[in-house]
């Protein structure tokens, strides 16, 4: 099934499977065994009305902000970072949670197993040197402390795999999950502010309303931890990136895919842009980014502010999808003209929604000047 009406981007769109999967729970729990085929679009269109929409900006509140908004009816923590051992060698990892409820209200009933509220998450560690690629996800209801999130503060968790920050606002981000193969223990620690992405927060994601979300991110964590990779430990420290949006939302039938870069630089100054692919191969006029100074400030980028040109393509060997794999990103305004290049080709996510995520390099000019640097790029929407 392919609907048409609820295409959702970015980290939203990897939430297209999650929330047909757990739509599917509830019509296969019901008593009637007749229901259509198309029920699952059905019942998700019908949830959406009975949450808040992202409609305005608002007045963010931190702590508070950081932990789940269960009146809305999604919402990801997004942890993506470069890494290094003590020995030179490289790694990329991406940890991502998703929260999505069935309904607006809490479950009544005697079973602990029952729960409104039904969690998905992500795991991804690139090992550059051996051009290795592990992949892992789960899934649970909120249900006998199996998953949930605070509402107070950052703290989410999936079984054995959780993101928090135990104590105020700033403080460092604690990551755990752990996996047969592989394991990440690390320590994140805000080098600068949080940044509002969009208007104050408020990213439109395309003209109709309640079609967007609240974003904020932290650009520049600096990371310090262990991963394991079957039984081989190895002490690392890197920098990372967290990307947190809570929506009710869907996009334009327009919209089939996207494209999001978050960039590091070595002058301290970091990028984020998205940009959506369209059915009619017209640039969207909702692509939107922002470039944060290394003295904090931002710059909003639109879409006739940035030039992002594919130059290679790379072909999955697991799918036979074929994925942009080198780009030319320049911004004139900001004397900015870089490349951009994955650390390994080989870093499609194949779970129960395929997408390719990984680890890049940078290097070009900016201000006249030489740069490099490392960020994560996310592609979405694919189809061979």
């Amino acid at each position: 099934m392919k609907p048409k009406s609820i295409l959702i981007a970015g980290p939203c769109l990897l939430l297209l499977f999650f929330l047909l999967f757990v739509v599917s729970l509830v019509i296969t729990d019901s008593s009637d065994h007749s229901v259509p085929e198309n029920s699952s679009l059905e019942v998700l269109t019908a949830l959406d009305d009975q949450f808040e929409k992202v409609l305005k900006p608002r007045k963010f509140n931190f702590p508070q902000d950081h932990g789940a908004h269960q009146e809305y009816r999604s919402e990801w923590w997004y942890f993506t970072g470069n890494l290094e051992s003590q020995s030179g060698r490289k790694f990329g990892y991406q940890l991502t949670f998703f929260r999505y409820a069935l309904n607006r209200n809490k479950v009544s009933s005697i079973s602990a197993w029952r729960s409104n509220q039904m969690y998905m998450a992500h795991l991804a560690l690139t090992d550059v040197e051996n051009k290795r690629f592990y992949t892992e996800e789960k899934f649970s209801r909120a249900a006998n402390g199996l998953a949930g999130s605070s509402t107070k503060k950052l703290w989410v968790w999936l079984y054995n795999w959780s993101a928090e920050m135990r104590d105020t606002d700033n403080s460092p981000i604690h990551l755990t999950a752990k996996t047969d193969q592989f394991t990440i223990e690390l320590l994140l620690e805000p080098q600068k502010p949080l940044v509002l992405q969009g208007q104050e927060g408020f990213s439109r994601k395309s003209n109709n309303p309640g079609n967007a979300s609240y974003y904020y991110s932290y650009t520049r964590l600096k990371t310090n931890g262990v991963i394991r990779i079957s039984n081989q430990f190895l002490t690392v420290s890197g920098s990372s990136w967290m990307d947190r949006e809570w929506s009710t939302s869907s996009l334009s039938p327009e919209q089939i895919g996207w494209d999001w870069f978050s960039l590091q630089f070595s002058d301290n100054s970091e990028l984020m842009y998205y940009q959506f692919r369209r059915k009619d191969a017209h640039a969207d006029k909702n692509n939107a980014g922002a470039l944060f100074l290394a003295d904090n400030s931002k710059i909003p980028l639109g879409p006739t502010d940035i030039s992002i040109k594919i130059l290679e393509h790379w072909k999955s060997p697991h799918s036979d999808i074929s994925y942009p794999s080198l780009w030319r990103l320049s911004i004139p305004s900001q004397q900015i003209e870089i490349t951009i290049k994955p650390l390994i080709n080989d870093q499609e996510l194949n779970l129960s929604y395929r997408y390719w995520e990984g680890a890049v390099s940078i290097q070009g000019i900016k201000n006249g000047n030489p740069v490099r640097g490392r960020g994560y790029v996310e592609l979405t929407g694919y189809r061979n």
